[in-house]
């Protein structure tokens, strides 16, 4: 599978990773399996690594229903959510960009795009500098 996650319940974070292709059908799967996960709240914040993406499966139909899906679970009980992409390449920077242009409907949302490991932990609160800090800090 091209997407994996990690919920991290002590920072409120949920860790997500995509590899190769992204794909309607594997991030409906995996979000699925996010959504059902007895650690899934409202409002986590969710941190996205798109460095080892390659391309991206351009359904946009299906990522406005996939995001309407995302926005009922990060927007129940009103919360808000920020989602973070990291998107160090100018190919990534582009699909984080349509990405983000998704989550316009959902005011509740708050998508930022960042460049580098240690910002996109920055603007989430973490004192690591990159997600493998991350990941060994909450193993």
């Amino acid at each position: 599978m091209s997407v994996s996650f990690r919920i991290i319940p002590p920072q409120g974070l949920v860790f997500v990773r995509y590899e190769g292709t992204i794909t309607a059908a594997e991030s409906f799967a995996a979000f699925n399996d996010y959504a059902h996960h007895p650690d899934c709240r409202p409002g986590q914040k969710q941190l996205v690594d798109l460095a080892r993406v390659t391309g991206f499966d351009e359904d946009f139909p299906k990522l406005l229903e996939l995001q309407a899906r995302k926005a009922d679970v990060f927007l129940a009980e009103g919360t808000q959510t920020l989602a973070v992409y990291h998107a160090p390449s100018p190919a990534t920077h582009k699909i984080a960009q349509m990405i983000q242009r998704s989550w316009e409907p959902f005011p509740g949302v708050i998508a930022v795009i960042q460049e580098n490991e240690a910002d996109a932990l920055s603007i989430l609160g973490m004192q690591m500098t990159s997600f493998e800090q991350l990941l060994e800090h909450t193993a």
